[in-house]
């Protein structure tokens, strides 16, 4: 069975929120936060550290 990867990231997005409940500012800032460092120049360092 093969799951979109968006949908897998949903799923675990909306299960970690129901049970961790982080503060909205919070999730806010995160998601936030990782599109603009992925958009920016540090995007290349940060790939290369990840693999």
């Amino acid at each position: 069975m093969d799951v979109p990867l968006w949908l897998a990231l949903l799923c675990i997005g909306v299960l970690g929120v129901k049970l961790i409940r982080p503060p909205w500012w919070l999730i806010t800032v995160l998601l936030l936060g990782g599109y603009l460092i992925a958009d920016s120049l540090l995007a290349p360092v940060i790939n290369s550290l990840v693999k």
